[in-house]
């Protein structure tokens, strides 16, 4: 079947269930921050031990998103996001029952770290893509990444009362109930396992030589390079902004109210960038948004901290929040197709999480050693513009096919 045979009720059905999915799964792991003040004064945890198991989480993710996303483009998604959504109530129970740095990191970092490479972006860009016609690819993309931030504006003022009312172990029971409405929406995703992809979407080239392909592009290799600076700054954010409110001595409901924030404003940020990226060089876009997330930074750091400042801030950065999904997997599209769309966006991913990896432990180890953020913030901006003006220069033709070298090649004489 092509996506131009599925009925309205299926493509919906596909796209719902991806947007259900990754708007669940990345909105309780968006939210973990608000448990580190509670977990740090009931454990043994120190700040630096949840900072490391946030930075394991991210490189776990990295890591195994590529293989992932392998299995998925051989064998299916299906079976690999209700894997994802099994492997997510896992670690949410290792995390409950955690009085140690070492439970809590196989939680919270390994555990999880898994799941979301089955149930997050990388996958619900994947099975959405499959779905649309490529007119339609980059706003349709972007519309499921808006709507994977509703989960954000759930899962944190619900984590939030919960915390305040109940504790943090009941708050965690209660992601435990957001992780198994996952499931159908997993179930409902993979249909996107039987369409067939359109010829000129396709590459008919082995795997392995697509990669080797996409490694030797500078401008693929530019573009996941870049990538780095996305995952420093969002995860810096998601888990020390709620500790740096609580230094600056304000509410700590305004962390919860900071993310749902956030999360509202993704909805219109995510689907402009994908509507944008339909229209408009996506590199451009993609480069547009590092540099002004690093201004935001710069600016709201540089002010003392302040309700309404917070609010300000995470309006801005809601906006830039998500918008990066569609772009960059549009762009892989673009230059590789949709056959290996999955481990090509995976392979790139990485380079994220060893961004987030060095935004959480980093920013962690920073606090510890010098008791404030500000080195951290610092080095967020920096890179950020320079990734960002870099990003906006890069190479984005597919490359060339052997018969398309040896068809420039002069025949001999």
């Amino acid at each position: 079947m092509r996506a131009a045979q599925l009925t309205s009720y299926q493509r919906w059905s596909i796209l719902i269930g991806a947007s259900v999915m990754l708007s669940l799964s990345m909105g309780m792991r968006q939210s973990f921050g608000l448990f580190q003040p509670s977990i740090l004064h009931d454990t043994q945890i120190t700040s630096a031990d949840f900072s490391l198991a946030t930075a394991i989480q991210n490189i776990v993710w990295g890591v195994t998103q590529p293989f992932v996303g392998m299995f998925a483009d051989r064998y299916g998604s299906r079976y690999v996001m209700i894997g994802g959504v099994f492997v997510y109530m896992l670690g949410l129970v290792v995390m409950i029952f955690s009085t140690t740095a070492l439970a809590f990191i196989f939680g919270a970092g390994i555990c999880v770290g898994i799941a979301l490479s089955c149930t997050a972006a990388n996958m619900s860009m994947a099975v959405s893509a499959r779905a649309v016609s490529p007119a339609r690819r980059s706003v349709t993309m972007g519309a499921i990444s808006a709507a994977g931030s509703i989960g954000l504006v759930i899962a944190s003022p619900m984590a939030q009362a919960l915390i305040s009312t109940s504790g943090w172990q009941i708050a965690l029971v209660g992601f435990i109930g957001l992780a198994c409405v996952m499931l159908p929406s997993a179930f409902s995703a993979g249909k996107a396992d039987v369409i067939e992809i359109d010829k000129a979407d396709d590459v008919d080239r082995p795997l392995g030589a697509v990669v080797q392909s996409a490694l030797g592009h500078s401008g693929y290799v530019i573009m996941a390079l870049a990538f780095f600076v996305c995952g420093l700054q969002l995860v810096f954010l998601t888990t020390h902004l709620p500790n740096y409110l609580a230094i600056c001595g304000l509410d700590p409901s305004l962390g919860a109210s900071a993310l749902a924030t956030i999360g509202l404003f993704n909805v219109f940020g995510s689907y402009a960038c994908g509507w944008l990226g339909g229209r408009y060089p996506k590199q451009l876009l993609l480069g547009g948004v590092y540099i002004v997330r690093s201004m935001a930074i710069a600016v709201y750091f540089m002010l003392p901290a302040t309700p309404a400042s917070t609010l300000i801030f995470a309006a801005v950065m809601g906006s830039l929040w998500l918008g990066v999904i569609p772009l960059v997997n549009g762009l892989v599209a673009q230059m590789f197709g949709l056959r290996y769309m999955a481990t090509l966006t995976g392979i790139a991913f990485l380079s994220h999480q060893i961004g987030s990896f060095v935004g959480a432990w980093g920013s962690g180890l920073i606090f510890d050693h010098l008791g404030n953020y500000d080195m951290a913030w610092k080095g967020a901006v920096i890179i950020g513009l320079i990734a960002g003006s870099l990003q906006m220069l890069m190479n984005v033709r597919p490359p060339a096919t052997r018969d398309e070298l040896d068809g420039a090649l002069p025949r001999a004489a």
